[in-house]
């Protein structure tokens, strides 16, 4: 069974939730005070949390970035703001999901079932592209190996949550090839774009900075205008920014 930490101060809510998804074989560990929120998670060790934003004592937005630190499980939001913005910021914390309150409970436990699966051993279910346990990629100074989910570039070891080292994986694996939106989210996510979904966009962005590309002429995770990405093999023996 799957155990989940879900932050939300209303108590109402959060038993609704927990009944539902405890249902369905998924043990749901209600906190209700964002002020708590880090302790119960490193105490309880989740496979997965789930958190409110408005919360009393600390918000939801600053837990995920709190968390990330050292913590590399799912994180989704589930909230009632409807807002891009907060979408948007959402994933540059680190979030794995942004969902509404609003969403079909029978949706919201695909959607988590779906992160679940990933977050085992750290890759996707059933995609040729994942991260296999015993291999390792290297492009002259980068090195990304799987078993230990550890990136190193001219020797420093770079911080990836796991959806981000998972979306460099897949663009590595396909070296030299162009990748859309919608390869990328069916292959990471198992959804299909909508046209509307920056997460891709967001995520791509990280990567650039953390290894060292440029943002707005990109020479190692290319932008191919109209198409897609593209992880440039021959493009990791000069040092970036």
């Amino acid at each position: 069974m799957n155990k989940i930490v879900y932050v939300e101060d209303e108590p109402e809510v959060g038993s609704l939730i927990a009944a539902y998804l405890g249902r369905h074989d998924i043990e749901v560990i209600v906190e209700t005070r964002g002020d708590r929120a880090e302790s119960v998670i490193v105490e309880q060790q989740p496979d997965l949390v789930m958190l409110d934003i408005m919360l009393p004592g600390k918000d939801g937005m600053t837990i995920c970035r709190d968390l990330r630190a050292n913590w590399q499980g799912p994180i989704v939001l589930l909230t009632s703001l409807d807002s891009d913005m907060n979408h948007i910021l959402a994933l540059e914390m680190g979030a794995q999901d942004y969902i509404l309150k609003t969403t079909p409970p029978a949706v919201l436990l695909a959607r988590l079932r779906l992160h679940l699966r990933q977050s085992h051993q750290g890759q996707p279910e059933d995609t040729p592209s994942a991260p296999a346990a015993n291999r390792m990629l290297r492009f002259g100074s980068l090195t990304i190996d799987a078993l230990n989910r550890q990136v190193t570039l001219f020797e420093e070891q770079i911080a990836l949550s796991t959806a981000d080292f998972d979306l460099l994986w897949v663009l590595a694996s396909h070296a030299g090839q162009t990748l859309n939106r919608d390869a990328l989210l069916k292959t990471l996510r198992g959804v299909s774009y909508d046209g509307l979904d920056r997460s891709i966009d967001v995520a791509i962005s990280r990567l650039r900075k953390k290894l060292h590309d440029s943002a707005t002429e990109p020479f190692r995770i290319k932008t191919i205008r109209n198409k897609g990405y593209l992880f440039a093999p021959q493009a990791w023996d000069t040092r970036g920014l």
